[in-house]
């Protein structure tokens, strides 16, 4: 039957269970929703790597990066090419790189046909320079945030953020890294050189139509978004990596709307974990399987052996959700995705260290505040999102305790601006290693609650709000989102600004 969205049923007359149930529609239905390339793939094309974004100071001593937002063309598939959007190019965008201490400075200028935004995920920094709903850009003009890098190296990224439309934004191709860097933090023996044996790892899922542009067509019987049947790394489909050293380190990102992933090699060797979202974990973490939601990092260390060949997978995901709606959620897709290729004569590696950061120590004594949301349908406690409507504002300098709960029968996650969070417990549980360090997006299968520490530094704006929502990005569109300010003690929030228009 091929894959199924609601323009197919429609075709077909069959639109409804009553009516799928009909006929053998329901067998047919099921049996069409389930998707995978396992061993398939032929991996012709070398892995792109996006280049680091040329930057240059200014004389005020800042980190000046200079990017555009831009419709263009990129070849996927054979047959022609297919229209995108990227930044500073047909797809895409390059890794921003900046070190702990450094003001930086970012000129962002929108070619588009209609507004959009940038975000900085996983960035600690003001309100008005976060990126989010707030800061759209009009077409044809720019914005310019600038801000002081504050936290540990980690692996971010950029994405757009208007308000309704982050998920067609994103699926056309606006998003890149952004690497913090920490000097003197990170642990000798860690690889390290971007592009040599520090690989950019994006991954995404898109469907085409016959004319190889993108489908933006949703499931039909899913409650997720998109969910590509073609698997996209760094915008090159069927990708090999040429690997020269004994270990490389890969920065796995998942860039998708919807689709959740679980990493793991084809012959199931083992990798070292060593950070998500917020950077280094306490200690490398031995396994050989990483499950990432949408917006969620994690880098690994893989061995590497010359002359082999080893193929990085997504295996299916545990969502938790009923064999239903597992099936046509992406829970029974699995997918080749990447392959490195060793060389003849590989570049010796050190020993990788066996303690990597602190671990997140979040005070917890007097928490100001303990905060409840309830993830259901399309609401936050009840609210779809208001953009005049803060819903709380945290006091600087304080730490709150969250608990978040996925109260219906679709996941979702949960992501929050400005701040890294400790994960406390998962229903009640000490959290796994892949939660020991720090985080900004965690993953809720139906019913599965976990609290969550936050501590609030540094930037204060009671008018200007961060948000916090579903990352998934369906989800996010249709209203799961709420906002929150960072005030000084005692002083009450504002009406939250609308968006600013660009200079």
């Amino acid at each position: 039957m091929g894959r199924l969205t609601r323009r197919a049923l429609l075709a077909c007359g069959l639109i409804g269970l009553p009516a799928l149930a009909a006929g053998g529609g329901f067998a047919a239905a099921f049996a069409g929703a389930r998707t995978g390339t396992l061993g398939r793939v032929a991996f012709t094309r070398p892995l792109a790597v996006p280049p680091l974004a040329e930057s240059r100071l200014d004389g005020a001593g800042r980190r000046v990066f200079d990017l555009v937002a831009e419709a263009g063309e990129t070849d996927f598939l054979p047959g022609g090419p297919t229209v995108t959007w990227g930044v500073n190019g047909g797809y895409l965008g390059p890794t921003l790189r900046a070190a702990r201490g450094e003001r930086v400075l970012i000129n962002v200028r929108n070619d588009l046909g209609e507004p959009t935004s940038l975000h900085w995920h996983g960035m600690h920094l003001p309100a008005a320079m976060d990126g989010g709903p707030h800061q759209e850009i009009p077409p044809g003009r720019s914005w310019a945030p600038a801000w002081t890098v504050d936290q540990r190296a980690a692996t971010l990224w950029y994405h757009p953020h208007p308000h309704g439309r982050t998920a067609r934004h994103v699926y056309r191709g606006l998003a890149g890294l952004f690497i913090v860097d920490d000097p003197g933090s990170e642990p000798e023996g860690l690889p390290h050189r971007y592009g040599v044996d520090d690989i950019p790892v994006i991954v995404q899922d898109k469907n085409f139509d016959r004319n190889n542009q993108l489908d933006e067509d949703s499931p039909a019987l899913s409650d997720v978004g998109v969910l590509g049947e073609t698997i996209v790394v760094n915008g090159t489909v069927a990708p090999y990596l040429r690997v020269t050293t004994e270990r490389v380190r890969l920065r796995l990102l998942n860039a998708s709307n919807a689709r959740v992933y679980r990493f793991g090699f084809a012959d199931d060797r083992p990798f070292r974990l060593i950070a998500t979202d917020g950077g280094l974990l306490p200690a490398p973490h031995e396994t050989t399987r990483i499950q990432l939601s949408p917006g969620e990092r994690a880098e690994i260390v893989v061995e590497a052996v010359p002359g082999e060949r080893a193929v990085l997978r997504s295996y299916p995901p545990r969502i938790g959700t009923n064999f239903w709606d597992e099936r046509f959620s992406g829970g029974d897709d699995a997918f080749d995705v990447l392959e490195l290729r060793g060389g003849s004569d590989l570049e010796p590696a050190g020993v990788l260290p066996a303690v990597l950061a602190p671990a997140p120590a979040v005070d917890l004594a007097e928490p100001a505040a303990e905060r409840a949301f309830q993830l259901t349908g399309r609401e936050i406690n009840g609210k779809l999102m208001d953009m005049g409507r803060i819903d709380f504002a945290s006091a600087v300098d304080t730490t709150e305790v969250w608990e978040v709960v996925n109260i219906d029968g679709t996941y979702h996650n949960f992501h929050v601006h400005d701040v890294q969070f400790q994960v406390l417990s998962v229903d009640g549980q000490k959290p796994p290693p892949e939660l020991s360090g720090w985080k900004d997006t965690v993953f809720l299968p139906p019913y599965r609650k976990v609290r969550i520490a936050l501590h609030f530094t540094d930037h204060t704006d009671p008018d200007t709000p961060y948000m916090y929502h579903c990352h998934v990005l369906y989800h996010e569109d249709q209203g799961m989102m709420g906002q929150f300010t960072v005030v000084e003690p005692g002083q009450e929030p504002g009406p939250a600004e609308m968006p600013a228009h660009g200079a």
